[in-house]
């Protein structure tokens, strides 16, 4: 896997960053910093990142268990330490599970699975982090 990040003079401290896939991601700093608030930051993508990891691994595992699934929501939120490198500390993820008669365990053994076993994003935040998984399933109309 390779991400090549250029620096965007231009615009204060924005970076452009081209995926090993051939995506293209721009982020920025916050105002106080140089930035102008014209993208996410960085650790903002980082988070973003975990989120959408451990969210396609759950869909992913309830569709092999052929579960109906129709939608998966994962709202994060992080703690960060005071002093640099200032590193996630506490980060909470909370579950909105959406399908047709889904078995609340089978999404909290999914929501598990991925935390115990499959996303790396979240095995790599664990390390400084302490992460909690809050898990909501609601039926589909």
């Amino acid at each position: 896997m390779e991400c090549t990040i250029d620096w965007m003079p231009a615009s204060g401290m924005a970076f452009s960053a081209e995926t090993g896939s051939g995506h293209l991601l721009t982020m920025d700093g916050a105002p106080e910093g140089g930035g102008r608030n014209l993208a996410p930051r960085p650790m903002e993508t980082l988070l973003a990142g975990a989120g959408a990891c451990t969210a396609y691994d759950v869909v992913l595992i309830l569709k092999r268990g052929r579960h109906a699934v129709l939608g998966c929501r994962v709202k994060v939120q992080a703690d960060r330490a005071e002093t640099d490198p200032k590193v996630f500390t506490r980060v909470v993820m909370h579950f909105v599970v959406s399908g047709r008669q889904l078995p609340p365990a089978a999404v909290e053994r999914a929501v598990q699975l991925s935390h115990d076993k499959y996303c790396s994003a979240i095995a790599m935040l664990a390390k400084t982090a302490q992460v909690e998984t809050r898990v909501e399933v609601v039926e589909a109309p």
